[in-house]
């Protein structure tokens, strides 16, 4: 599917320019990717649909590579509606890469932030792959720390399978 929002988050994803961020710099990207797909929904668009127009445009229909990084976008949106981050105030602030607050569950008034699945701290080089980045409210993202679970090793298994990591020889 061919519309702005595909051409929009097609420029948040690409793997070239994804390649020349600094340290959580796609942090930002998941934000403003989030609010585009929660925004098209609102208007009667099909997320899936443009996620599938964006994936299309940077190479990745029909490969796991695209299939993983699909998953996690739309995963996001719904993390997002879950948490009721989703008040015009929110979604402005997430349009300009900044973090909004959680109102509905146990996290109401903290902050949503950018969580990192499998930790930069023990595989460096997924730091900016969109397909490694969920949003969870703060407080539970930082009581996570640098732990590696069964999800966690499963998702490692995964994005080596995609072709996602750029040197599966520097696990940590």
């Amino acid at each position: 599917m061919d519309t702005i929002e595909s051409g929009m988050i097609k420029s948040l994803i690409d793997p070239a320019k994804l390649a020349t961020l600094k340290n959580r710099g796609s942090n930002s990207r998941i934000l403003k990717i989030t609010a585009i797909l929660y925004t098209a929904k609102q208007a009667g668009k099909d997320p899936t649909a443009i996620v599938a127009g964006a994936i299309e445009k940077i190479g990745w229909s029909g490969t796991e590579k695209g299939k993983v990084t699909t998953a996690a976008i739309l995963r996001n949106l719904d993390i997002l509606e879950k948490l009721g981050s989703t008040t015009a105030e929110d979604i402005e602030a997430m349009r300009r890469g900044r973090s909004p607050k959680v109102r509905k569950g146990p996290y109401t008034g903290d902050i949503l932030s950018v969580d990192h699945i499998i930790p930069r701290a023990i595989v460096p080089g997924l730091d900016n792959v969109i397909a490694n980045l969920e949003l969870m409210p703060l407080r539970l993202n930082q009581s996570k720390n640098d732990k590696m679970g069964d999800r966690q090793r499963d998702l490692l298994r995964k994005f080596e399978a995609a072709g996602l990591l750029a040197d599966p020889g520097k696990l940590r």
